[in-house]
């Protein structure tokens, strides 16, 4: 009896102390979105439009000579970078907490839309012309002679899809990104889907390790290469879409061999 006893009261200490934890560690995670949006938001806000200001009211601030403008639009391109950034990050917080805002929406336009954003940093001349295409055929047409092969098929190719299309296009931009590094030549997106949203991108790469393919979607990991140094990121793109397409009711999947390049596999149900 009295072992029973004592065994209660050490349980009831072992769940408080894992409830306390568990509090403890919601409390740093709801400081940190107040972080994000409160203290970093305006600053980046201010440094974007201020930036923008000396490149196109010349009338107002003066020119700039060609490597002054050359040094503002950098600028300008990487504040637009951390935004980016930051409202990613914010889209994971809410969906971790089941926020998700549900509307019908064109997944080609956001494919167009997020293949923009993906090259913006590394081809913005090509981003230019992708702006001006009149339809689907002349953007495609665009892409290939740089390697990049687009195709949508199945009903969303015309019927609009129901979720929250802000999360979607930060999936789609992470998938391209991350396979625009890593690429030696060219890159393919299909979409596809009867029920569910079904996204493949896939590239020709060097590939992943078959005992790294997990440890890719952990935050903060990047697989080094000392035949392709130099890879930009954080190790955050491949944690946000995963922790996103989990959130969603969907599910990630990659198939990769050395050499040969890898395949990642999106499956998102829509919203009812």
């Amino acid at each position: 009896m009295i072992g029973r006893d004592y065994s209660e009261k050490n349980n009831r200490l072992i769940n408080n102390r894992n409830k306390k934890s568990e509090e403890k560690t919601t409390e740093v995670k709801e400081r940190l979105f107040e972080l994000f949006i409160h203290d970093l938001t305006p600053p980046l806000s201010i440094v974007s439009t201020s930036t923008a200001n000396l490149l196109h009211k010349t009338d107002q601030y003066g020119s700039l000579t060609d490597q002054q403008r050359r040094i503002v639009e950098r600028i300008l391109r990487n504040a637009h970078k951390a935004q980016t950034l930051l409202q990613e990050i914010i889209e994971i917080f809410r969906s971790e907490v089941g926020l998700f805002q549900r509307e019908a929406f064109s997944i080609e336009k956001s494919l167009r839309e997020s293949i923009m954003d993906a090259l913006e940093i590394t081809a913005p001349q090509i981003v230019e012309k992708l702006f001006c295409a009149k339809d689907q055929e002349e953007f495609q047409s665009i892409l290939k002679p740089h390697g990049i092969l687009v195709e949508i098929t199945g009903k969303y190719f015309q019927t609009p899809f129901c979720h929250d299309q802000k999360k979607i296009q930060q999936i789609l931009r992470n998938l391209i990104s991350n396979a625009l590094k890593y690429r030696r030549e060219q890159i393919s997106m299909t979409i596809s889907g009867e029920t569910d949203l079904v996204v493949l991108v896939e590239d020709d790469g060097r590939g992943i390790p078959l005992e790294k393919q997990e440890t890719i979607f952990e935050r903060f990991v990047r697989l080094t290469d000392k035949k392709q140094p130099g890879v930009p990121g954080l190790g955050l793109g491949l944690s946000g879409v995963k922790t996103l397409v989990e959130a969603m009711g969907g599910e990630i999947t990659v198939v990769s061999r050395e050499g040969l390049g890898a395949r990642f596999t999106v499956r998102i149900p829509p919203l009812p």
